[in-house]
């Protein structure tokens, strides 16, 4: 008798489950959102950085070379990784063909005069790159100011995540970026 009142108490839920109405009134609709801030495109993942070579004279008044880059149409973001490098030298290798020593900025100097200092700044418009010295700048010799070349890379920042990259090294940084000598860009300003 017992299993016969579970059975018949089972049939009878599954009888009131089953068993549809009419329908309830529809619900209130609810207070539209604020419409949010529009994001920053990202990129398509094919980017791989770019490298642009400027050469410029550092003049009176304000001794810096100024870059957009947007003159080039180079697209940076905020992100972004911004190194700039000062060409200090050039070297033979054993064909006597020229090589390029390439330095990271800032780079200090001592002078008879005092200490000169490269040194660069930059937003994702931008590269400010200047002089800064104790002493008076004027009195700096034409080498040290005239056709100096800088050499900018530009790396995404998600290229360099997780990495121990040797950043001193132009080099290797262009060897990450799969960019070749002949693809760095050539800008004088």
């Amino acid at each position: 008798m017992k299993k016969m009142s579970i059975v018949f108490g089972a049939v009878l839920s599954l009888f009131f489950i089953a068993c549809e109405g009419p329908a309830g009134p529809p619900g209130y609709d609810g207070f539209d959102g604020l419409d949010g801030l529009d994001g920053l495109d990202g990129r398509d993942g094919q980017e791989r950085g770019t490298v642009v070579d400027i050469t410029g004279d550092f003049v009176a008044d304000d001794y810096s070379l100024f870059y957009e880059f947007i003159q080039d149409d180079i697209e940076v973001f905020e992100t972004d990784i911004v190194l700039v490098y000062l060409l200090w030298d050039q070297t033979e290798d054993g064909n006597g063909d020229p090589v390029d020593i390439w330095r990271l900025l800032p780079q200090t100097r001592l002078l008879d005069q005092g200490i000169l200092q490269y040194n660069y700044d930059f937003t994702f418009f931008d590269v400010n790159i200047f002089l800064e010295a104790d002493f008076d700048l004027n009195t700096l010799p034409t080498g040290d100011t005239d056709a100096q070349t800088f050499r900018i890379a530009i790396i995404p920042a998600e290229m360099l995540q997780g990495s121990r990259l040797d950043r001193s090294n132009v080099r290797a940084v262009m060897n990450t970026m799969g960019i070749t000598e002949k693809e760095v860009r050539k800008s004088t300003l």
